[in-house]
């Protein structure tokens, strides 16, 4: 993939660039509705959607930052947004142009007053990966292989602007009132501080893999401050592959449960015992070792779980209480989904929408052993979002209900239930990590 050798860093910049792409969009609505009124509505609305999804994700992976990270976290929940939008932001996960070495050295020279040759016996300037923050490097020194994670420019200081600019795309695709957003963008932009932190990063990774150590078939690089700040992260180099490659290659059950059970129990762990999640569960966070044994990276998005949201929302994945309706009425008033304001019909309505998607999301907790690999409960994903997709009776209302907890508590659940589906794994114990708790 080709380098990029500047990345718009100043707010008119990259206003500029937003700009042109809504222009873009723009005309492709244009066309949409001259194409509608000869032919077929679906057809027309399924080439809008390719070609604001390719239009908007050209843009943000040369913008980077947190305009691109927004298209990353929608890409993992499969029911926010058209199979077009999906398809194309994932392409976030992976497909992003690095920065050119030229850029590399200038960029590492300013964050750390050193250039690489007085840190490390050997760097290696061309990206091994580049995401939507940074991008990864291979280094040695002392014999040890290191990879070291490099900001990119001027990420930091253009969350709020490039947050803006998003918000009105963002808004419309999601169905949410602007009076009602400001709450979820405060704690997107929150966490997306603190994911441009490496200071922080470098704690958090630390204290998960203290935490969760004992996790059978887990693995943590080691983490190296004093070749680390704010801006650039360096960790070990870890042998493996992407757990996506594993996935694609591997034919054997006995792996894909032993992979599986590892990340499941990983994730249960770290919600029910240590009250802080990874909430950003994309492949590209997850590897698979030469042992088949899981190793997980990249701690900069960890979600705190408070009580006052935990208990309901763990309540509602059980079936006495979806089945009992003040319980669950009760709960739904916990999670801010109903409001003292509504109208007995809009309660009603809320309700139903809400009993059928929370039914669906608590699924494997009703079970003792859960195969992910059935393509029964993602069809029913699928079929659902398609089915809420098409409901004009929800489009004119408005969608901006739940607590500002529900974005990177979602977003940990269904990243984790996509990885579970793409490893195959078809037995996997639910409450298995109860049975190592320290």
């Amino acid at each position: 993939m080709k380098s990029i050798d500047k990345i718009p860093t100043s707010k008119i910049q990259r206003a500029t660039k937003m700009a042109s792409t809504g222009a873009k969009i723009g005309v492709n609505y244009l066309k949409y509705y001259g194409e509608k009124l000869v032919g077929s509505e679906e057809k027309a609305k399924a080439k809008l959607d390719e070609s604001n999804a390719s239009d908007i994700y050209d843009s943000l992976k040369n913008l980077k930052g947190s305009a691109l990270k927004m298209a990353q976290m929608m890409s993992m929940d499969k029911t926010m947004l058209p199979q077009a939008y999906v398809e194309k932001f994932s392409l976030s996960q992976f497909s992003v142009p690095p920065l050119s070495a030229a850029l590399v050295r200038k960029t590492f020279k300013r964050y750390f007053g050193k250039d690489t040759e007085e840190l490390f016996d050997k760097f290696n300037f061309e990206a091994i990966n580049a995401a939507s923050i940074g991008q990864v490097h291979q280094a040695e020194k002392n014999g040890e292989k290191l990879a070291v994670k490099i900001q990119y420019p001027g990420v930091a200081d253009s969350i709020g602007s490039d947050l803006s600019m998003v918000k009105p795309i963002a808004l419309r695709m999601l169905n949410i009132k602007a009076k009602d957003a400001d709450r979820y963008f405060h704690e997107v932009e929150e966490k997306l501080m603190e994911e441009t932190n490496y200071t922080l990063e470098l704690e958090q990774s630390n204290a998960v893999s203290k935490a969760c150590r004992h996790i059978p078939n887990l693995h943590f690089p080691r983490y190296y401050g004093e070749l680390s700040n704010d801006k650039i992260l360096t960790m070990d180099w870890m042998e493996g592959v992407q757990i996506s490659e594993f996935s694609k290659n591997n034919n054997s059950p006995e792996k894909a449960n032993k992979i599986g059970q590892a990340l499941w129990d990983f994730y249960m762990y770290q919600i029910h015992i240590v009250r802080k999640v990874h909430a950003d569960p994309h492949p590209g966070n997850f590897m698979v070792s030469p042992n088949d044994e899981l190793i997980a990276i990249d701690f900069g998005c960890m979600k705190e779980v408070p009580e006052d949201f935990y208990f309901p929302y763990f309540e509602l994945t059980k079936p006495e209480i979806l089945n009992n309706p003040t319980s669950f009425e009760k709960q739904l008033y916990a999670l801010e989904i109903l409001k003292e304001t509504d109208s007995e019909k809009e309660k009603v309505f809320f309700s139903q929408i809400f009993k059928e998607l929370l039914g669906l999301f608590a699924l494997p907790f009703h079970h003792e052993e859960f195969d992910f690999s059935d393509p029964t409960f993602f069809n029913q994903i699928a079929n659902m979002a398609d089915k809420f997709s098409k409901d004009d009776a929800l489009r004119k209302v408005d969608a901006g209900r739940g607590s500002k907890h529900f974005i990177y508590i979602n977003r940990a659940f269904f990243g984790l239930y996509s990885l579970m589906n793409e490893l195959k794994s078809n037995k996997i114990v639910v409450n298995n990590y109860l049975s190592f708790e320290e």
